[in-house]
């Protein structure tokens, strides 16, 4: 991994400086995504983290040195004289000028998020050279914060439906347990961070981590002690009952605690150890014991578990006149779980007449991974260039379909239009408020969004929607 900036590209970039015209002083471009939709369904979310671990880092002289020798080894040319131009006139940093949306934001598909334009007219090409890495910054934690949405979006008509507290219990029902399915720590930080704007139960570290640094939270998410197969096998089968008790008067102290206890058989961990030899012992201890199923039907065997530990430990009827677990023991299921599944649990419950709050999930691969950049169809496009004489002109691909609609073109703005954002010319904005806000501009962060700020327009878009 490369802490050269100038080097966090791709390799053709390195040769756009000879491409413009030779009049040109400025380019514009902005991120958003293909397509249209009739309803918001991306959520903004991510930017800040890119300002301040990328762009706050000056360039230096052995930056463009090593870069010169990459460049002329690999086949590319390169713009050693604006790079050290921008050592010597900038400090290092990069002049340029980012507006961007609110974090938290929800918007239908088109609508620009990101607006980015060089500030000094000798660097007309450097807004393409950021586009590969300021796309990436914004196309992973945004699809990560939309999947965490629509996952939130999911399950909230079944608690609404079959529980007292619907908005409370909401934020606690999808922990990330994706900490190992990603394919770096920063990857594991960035997408924890964004599953962290929609729910306030992780086991990402690398997440909550990155929530406190990049956006002042001051602990972003809760976990609970858990077991894993390793802890329990080592006791050997002979012993799991006496490991069960072990793990009681270990982790009682910390009112809820995690259980797998699937390591030898499901059905007799549930049934015979906790619903009978231990049930005495996990009353007294006065925490919730959290049981997880961890192999067999992703669908039948938590919904079986729940009515395992009904029968043995009891229910009462809530408000809606659904049956919750007694308080002692709940269930989570995190085993290669998909939106899907959780639907059809959770579906499956209600139809037995079982509350959704007996339940939560652990996502990993599903929300952190199985992703990509088309998942939403984030693109950033050129949109206008200025001349010497300070004019702009609009840029931009002709449709290759008749019945193709143009992409738009020129320096733009989105504004309010009743509860929805539209995107409009920049030229007609007059008097309205311009939601793409500068963020940044030549090194100088220029807003810094809180946690609880990005989870606040978060939690209105997920009302609204």
């Amino acid at each position: 991994m490369t802490s050269n900036l100038i080097l966090n590209t791709d390799s053709y970039k390195l040769g756009t400086f000879l491409q413009y015209p030779a009049d040109t002083r400025s380019v514009s471009a902005f991120v958003t995504t293909r397509g249209s939709s009739f309803r918001p369904e991306v959520m903004f979310f991510g930017l800040q983290m890119f300002l301040k671990d990328y762009l706050s880092r000056p360039v230096t002289r052995m930056d463009v040195a090593e870069a010169e020798e990459v460049a002329s080894a690999h086949g590319q040319p390169f713009d050693k004289a604006g790079w050290l131009h921008i050592v010597e006139a900038h400090g290092g940093l990069l002049p340029l000028r980012i507006e961007a949306v609110p974090e938290g934001t929800a918007l239908r598909r088109g609508v620009p998020v990101v607006q980015v334009v060089n500030t000094d007219p000798a660097l007309p090409w450097l807004t393409s050279h950021i586009e590969t890495s300021l796309l990436r910054a914004v196309w992973y934690p945004s699809t990560v914060a939309t999947t965490a949405w629509r996952l939130r979006m999911a399950i909230l008509p079944f608690l609404e439906r079959t529980t007292d507290d619907p908005h409370g219990l909401q934020p606690s029902r999808i922990s990330d347990y994706g900490c190992r399915s990603t394919s770096s720590v920063e990857q594991s930080a960035i997408g924890g961070a964004a599953h962290l704007v929609h729910f306030h139960s992780s086991d990402s570290l690398p997440g909550i981590l990155q929530a406190r640094r990049a956006y002042g939270a001051a602990m972003p998410a809760l976990s609970m002690p858990a077991a894993e197969h390793g802890t329990i096998t080592a006791w050997g089968p002979d012993r799991e009952v006496e490991a069960y008790s072990h793990l009681i008067d270990r982790f009682s102290e910390f009112g809820a605690y995690s259980i797998v206890s699937d390591s030898y058989d499901l059905h007799n961990a549930v049934t015979e150890i906790w619903g009978k030899k231990l049930q005495t012992k996990v009353r007294a201890a006065g925490a919730t014991l959290v049981v997880r199923p961890d192999s067999g039907d992703p669908i039948d065997t938590p919904v079986q578990v729940v009515a395992q530990l009904a029968y043995a430990y009891g229910t009462r009827l809530n408000g809606k006149g659904f049956k919750v677990l007694d308080a002692n023991v709940r269930v989570i299921q995190s085993d290669g779980v998909s939106i899907q599944d959780i639907q059809m649990i959770l579906g499956r419950l209600e139809g037995m007449g079982f509350s959704a709050e007996n339940i939560s999930f652990g996502m990993g691969s599903g929300l952190l991974h199985k992703i990509n950049r088309d998942t939403l169809s984030f693109t950033m496009r050129q949109s206008a260039a200025q001349n010497a004489g300070g004019e702009w002109r609009e840029t931009g691909r002709r449709s290759t379909h008749p019945q193709e609609k143009p992409p738009m073109a020129g320096r733009v703005a989105a504004i309010a239009d009743g509860t929805d954002i539209v995107a409009i010319p920049l030229a007609e904005l007059g008097a309205r408020t311009n939601l793409l806000q500068p963020v940044w501009e030549n090194g100088q962060l220029l807003k810094d969004w809180s946690f609880d700020e990005i989870r606040a327009r978060a939690s209105v878009a997920s009302v609204s929607s």
